[in-house]
C-alpha cells in the first residue's frame, strides 16, 4: 500500500540532534571564550566558525525547517533597531573615531572581559547563526 507523500517524514541524522549539536555548540563557544578580546587569534576563530556555518547553511547539508511564509506586523520593529544599530555601528567603524566616539563592540569589552561570559556569548551567537542554517 503507498502512503502519501506528504506524511512522509525525513529521519533526521544523527549528527543533527540537539543531544549532538548542543555540545559541540558548547565546545567551540568555550574554545572561543578562552581568546582574548579583539585578538588575531579570536578573528580567525571567528571566520573559521562563521565560515563552517554558512558553509552548511548554503549546502543541502542539513535538513530546513519551514520559513514562515509571510512575517508578521511586529517584525517590524525588531528590524528597525537592528538596522539603526548596524548603521550606528558601520559608521562608527569606519569613522575610526576610537576613544572618542567607540562602537558599541568597544562598549562592551569590559563585560567580555570573563572568560565565561565571552563563552556564553559565543553560544548565543553561534545558536542564533544555526538557527539561521537550519532555515
Amino acid at each position: 500500500m503507498d502512503h502519501p507523500h506528504e506524511l512522509a517524514v525525513e529521519a533526521p541524522r544523527a549528527w543533527d540532534r540537539p543531544v549532538v549539536t548542543l555540545p559541540v555548540l558548547a565546545c567551540v563557544s568555550l574554545v572561543g571564550g578562552q581568546l582574548p578580546s579583539f585578538s588575531t587569534q579570536a578573528s580567525v576563530w571567528t571566520l573559521v566558525a562563521g565560515g563552517v556555518l554558512i558553509w552548511l547553511g548554503f549546502g543541502n547539508r542539513v535538513p530546513r525547517r519551514p520559513a514562515p511564509r509571510r512575517l508578521g506586523r511586529g517584525a517590524l520593529w525588531w528590524v528597525l533597531p537592528a538596522a539603526i544599530f548596524s548603521v550606528f555601528e558601520a559608521a562608527t567603524f569606519t569613522l575610526a573615531a576610537r576613544d572618542a566616539f567607540p562602537t558599541f563592540s568597544r562598549l562592551t569589552d569590559p563585560l567580555l572581559k570573563d572568560e565565561l561570559v565571552r563563552s556564553g556569548a559565543w553560544f548565543a551567537w553561534l545558536a542564533a547563526f544555526w538557527g539561521l542554517v537550519r532555515r
